[in-house]
C-alpha cells in the first residue's frame, strides 16, 4: 500500500526520530531501554498506517456524488446554505485517527474557489467545529449546480492540506488533499440532489455514493 504524497515529509521525519529512539533504547539500562525501542517501532508503524493511501474504485454513474472522506456520517439535516441555497442538505463525515485521511473530489466540476479560515481546534465530533474550527471551504461548480464541501480540523488534527486552485477542472474520485489526524468533512448539496446518505453510515472516500444529482 502506498503512502500519501501529502505525508511523505512527516513519514521521513518520524522514521528518523524513531530510529534514533530505537538505537538509544538499545544502550539504555534494561528493561527501560526495551520499552523505548518498542514504543519507537509502534509509533513508526502507526505513522505509516495513518498516511496510507489505498487505491479506490470510483463509481462511473452520471451524477453520482461520492464521499470526499472516509469515516462515519454524524449529521444530516436540511439547511439554507449561502452557496447551495434553500432546501439544501448538510452532511457531515467524522474521521477518526484510524480512518484513511486522503480526501477525494466528490463530483466532476470546476473549482469556483477555496477559502481558508483560521479558528479553534474543538473536537471534530462537536458540531460547533463546523463554524468555529480552522477549516478550508471549497465550492465546486458542476453540471448539476454548485456543491460545497469543507475540510475541518479537529482537536488532534492541526494541519489541513488542500492543493486545489480556483478555475481548476477536477474529476470525481481524484485526490485533492488531506487533514492530518482526527477531523471532519462537511458537505452541502442543493435541493436538486437526492441524498441517500444516512446518519451512522460508514463512508469510503471516492467510492460511497452519498447522493444523486437531479437531471441525470
Amino acid at each position: 500500500m502506498s503512502i500519501a504524497p501529502y505525508g511523505t515529509g512527516s513519514v521521513v521525519k518520524t522514521a528518523i526520530f524513531c530510529i534514533v529512539i530505537f538505537i538509544a533504547g538499545i544502550f539504555l539500562p534494561q528493561p527501560g531501554g526495551v520499552v523505548f525501542s518498542v514504543a519507537a517501532i509502534l509509533f513508526l508503524l502507526f505513522t505509516l498506517y495513518f498516511y496510507r493511501d489505498p487505491e479506490r474504485s470510483t463509481p462511473v454513474g452520471k451524477g453520482e456524488f461520492v464521499a470526499p472522506a472516509d469515516g462515519k456520517i454524524v449529521l444530516k439535516q436540511t439547511v439554507n446554505h449561502p452557496v447551495t441555497g434553500p432546501g439544501s442538505t448538510l452532511v457531515s463525515i467524522f474521521m477518526s485517527p484510524f480512518n484513511v485521511h486522503v480526501n477525494r473530489i466528490p463530483l466532476d466540476g470546476k473549482v469556483r474557489g477555496c477559502q481558508y479560515h483560521e479558528g479553534k481546534f474543538l473536537m471534530a465530533f462537536d458540531h460547533r467545529s463546523m463554524s468555529d474550527n480552522e477549516r478550508m471551504e471549497i465550492t465546486l461548480d458542476t453540471a448539476a449546480g454548485p456543491v460545497w464541501f469543507c475540510q475541518v480540523s479537529g482537536f488532534v488534527a492541526r494541519r489541513i492540506v488542500c492543493d486545489l486552485k480556483t478555475g481548476q477542472q477536477v474529476m470525481r474520485g481524484s485526490r485533492f488533499g488531506m487533514i492530518k489526524l482526527g477531523s471532519r468533512v462537511d458537505i452541502a448539496l442543493p435541493a436538486s440532489f437526492r441524498v441517500t446518505a444516512t446518519e451512522g453510515e460508514k463512508t469510503v472516500a471516492g467510492e460511497t455514493v452519498l447522493a444523486q444529482a437531479g437531471g441525470f
